[in-house]
């Protein structure tokens, strides 16, 4: 279904840029009109039910972070129009040297302008690069890799063996300056309600841990649930219970624990299709009978509509926490950046990749948050890959995939807000209001009646 829908939807966008460039241009220019359409749908793409924008084209610069530093005032949108004009210009300066000559003034002037916008952004990144001097207060953190299998042990072993899995892990590598410890997504197997977080034998057993090392906030993953209020039992992620009455909502949290009573927790906001989310839409209920079982709570998550951020008791220093696939959403993370962090922290589980690139394109996702915000991450993955990425984008201590690890580094609390954190995916906005404009010129040329040629 993925390869099929994701085929659609790439298909519709050249189809709409064809029936445009027929009914506008005779066919015979309008190429400008793809990169306007193009960047519409992937912005659309970014906020509906069946969102994957793992194929955003701004994405590929991921593993080349040093050619688009630029993305902190651009955002991923700015590599997508990069990509298609450069595109476009190459097809036109081949078109003038196929009808002219490598002589022609034609081919010449297409070619300099290919040029200038292939080389001229490499040229401003490559500056930008070498010459960014990170800004911001200095934290010790230590990440955990505790590596349990996600299909199998880490679901079937005693909440408090993984609990604790984790804590050993940490001990290794906490010093009297480590300000974070940072577990992964699902690191807390125990069955949480939110309503009885006092209760929990697992937040406890972190409790006991912060108790010998006063100094620590712990930020960690659990699956969560909570009772549904009175009234609201029709929202899509509301369960009922199978054996009573009442419903109920499952979440993917993270909590934040210090040595004082203060609990914090954010719920995951951006959920991952046909896993933890399943349309919405009435024609497309029965494919919730098909969710993907990747181990963990399965269906519709109730999820947070404030992008939270969980604030250090001493005040100095403010964490986002990204949860998995939430870290591949641009102006997603920006709003938590918007609301005061100056710490980004991805949790994620990405052991179900398997021996696939998944796992190693989640980690190199980071890196564009890194720049689009200018921010420092910590990412602790269940079985990897953990490491630190600084606000230039450049990978620290990136560990083996599938093996127990913990790492320790200084990062930078970034206070300044870049020109994308304020502002936002302008360009993709930009672009849907010229896309509606070519759209409804289109419609009415299609459907306004076709004058009469005049008489020979």
């Amino acid at each position: 279904m993925a390869i099929g829908l994701n085929s659609l939807f790439m298909t519709t966008v050249f189809w709409l840029f064809h029936l445009t460039k027929i009914k506008l241009y005779n066919n015979s220019k309008g190429f400008l009109v793809l990169i306007f359409y193009w960047m519409s749908w992937e912005w659309f793409h970014l906020d509906w039910d069946l969102s994957w924008p793992w194929l955003n084209l701004g994405h590929v610069f991921a593993s080349k972070h040093s050619w688009i530093q630029w993305y902190e005032y651009t955002g991923s949108a700015g590599g997508t129009f990069w990509v298609l004009l450069s595109n476009i210009l190459i097809y036109k300066t081949y078109k003038a040297y196929n009808e002219n000559s490598l002589r022609s003034v034609s081919f010449k002037k297409h070619l300099s302008l290919t040029l200038i916008v292939l080389v001229f952004p490499l040229i401003v990144s490559l500056l930008i690069y070498h010459n960014y001097t990170e800004k911001g207060k200095s934290a010790e953190v230590v990440v955990v890799q505790p590596n349990f299998d996600p299909y199998t042990e880490q679901y079937e072993l005693p909440p408090s063996e993984v609990v604790n899995r984790n804590l050993s892990l940490a001990a290794r590598a906490i010093s009297p300056q480590t300000l974070y410890v940072v577990s992964p997504e699902s690191a807390i197997q125990e069955e949480i309600w939110m309503e009885l977080t006092d209760k929990s034998a697992s937040l406890q057993q972190i409790k006991d841990f912060i108790g010998q090392h006063p100094n620590i906030t712990f930020v960690i993953g659990a699956s969560t649930f909570s009772h549904v209020p009175a009234g609201k039992e029709n929202d899509h992620a509301a369960r009922k219970f199978r054996r009573s009455e009442g419903y109920y909502f499952a979440h993917n949290t993270a909590f934040c624990l210090d040595a004082s009573a203060n609990t914090q927790f954010y719920h995951k906001s951006k959920l991952t299709p046909g896993v933890e989310m399943m349309p919405s839409w009435r024609i497309l209920r029965p494919l919730n009978d098909f969710a993907i079982n990747l181990g963990g709570t399965v269906g519709t998550l109730k999820v947070d509509n404030v992008r939270k951020i969980f604030k250090h008791k001493d005040g100095s220093f403010r964490v986002a926490p990204v949860i998995c696939y939430e870290s591949v959403y641009g102006e997603f993370v920006a709003e938590f950046i918007r609301n005061g962090a100056n710490l980004i922290f991805i949790i994620t589980n990405d052991g179900w990749w398997g021996n696939s690139p998944g796992h190693k394109q989640h980690l190199s996702f980071a890196r564009l948050r890194a720049i689009e915000t200018r921010r420092s991450i910590a990412r602790s993955a269940n079985t990897g890959i953990s490491g630190f990425i600084d606000q230039r984008g450049d990978i620290y201590q990136a560990t083996p995939y599938m093996e127990q690890a913990v790492i320790k580094q200084q990062l930078l609390a970034n206070e300044s807000l870049t020109f994308f954190v304020k502002y936002g995916d302008y360009l993709s906005r930009i672009a849907v209001f010229i896309s509606l404009i070519f759209a409804v010129s289109t419609i009415a040329r299609m459907l306004l009646p076709k004058k009469s040629l005049p008489n020979q």
